[in-house]
């Protein structure tokens, strides 16, 4: 067993920057990557795990693409134009040929997806990085997600106790609105629509929005219990 963390120093951004004329492409059912946002994975498939060999011997860096209904000209199962581009920072190689990795968010990035070509047995894009519209969300805004994502992270405590949400303190409202949909927003298309959005004062309401429904559920699905005990 073999295990590789990369260093900081090294430059994520610089490599990142790099693979995006040919970025690989992990397409995942219901499963979206986030700027800033930390995922762990299991690899096991052949050709993930050849995959994730070539990340690891060239930029560490893949777009983890969501699986949508129906299939692309080639027979492939089709992925959101939409993907979140990530760096391997954690690597576990297991005896036998799977892995554990372990990827952080850089960016949301638009795909153009390259044609299959036999010598490699993963997809992979070409990739455009989308930046966020130059506008200022209000303090207060950023104040009333932070307190709707604690109250409703305090609510699924209670029914798990297991689980963990924590913020940094610095983040911008941009930032906290991805994070809070990739932690918390239960419905992928969701959290798919939230990746889309650039205006960051329109995933700031998405989320809100959100949050407020999912909490209201779960404070009306043990009124009903409560009724049905009775």
């Amino acid at each position: 067993m073999s295990e590789s963390r990369q260093p900081e120093s090294m430059g994520f951004e610089n490599a990142f920057e790099k693979a995006l004329s040919a970025i690989p492409v992990f397409p995942l059912p219901q499963v979206v990557l986030f700027p800033e946002a930390i995922l762990p994975l299991h690899v096991f498939e052949p050709r993930y795990r050849a995959m994730v060999q070539h990340c690891l011997a060239t930029h560490r860096a893949m777009a983890v693409a969501q699986v949508i209904p129906g299939e692309d000209e080639h027979g492939r199962p089709r992925i959101a134009p939409i993907a979140g581009g990530g760096v391997i920072i954690e690597h576990q190689s297991l005896a036998d040929g799977r892995s554990n990795i372990v990827l952080r968010g850089q960016a949301r990035l638009r795909l153009e997806e390259l044609d299959p070509d036999d010598a490699r047995p993963f997809r992979v894009a070409r990739a455009t990085v989308l930046c966020d519209m130059p506008v200022s969300v209000r303090q207060n805004d950023r104040t009333a997600l932070v307190a709707a994502a604690t109250m409703f992270a305090s609510e699924v405590k209670k029914h798990d106790p297991s689980f963990t949400f924590m913020l940094p303190a610095a983040l911008d409202a941009a930032r906290v609105a991805d994070l809070c949909a990739f932690q918390l927003v239960v419905d992928a298309g969701v959290r798919q629509a939230i990746l889309d959005e650039l205006d960051p004062r329109v995933r700031v309401e998405m989320v809100l929005g959100q949050l407020a429904l999912q909490h209201g559920a779960m404070i009306n699905t043990d009124k009903n219990r409560v009724l049905v005990l009775n």
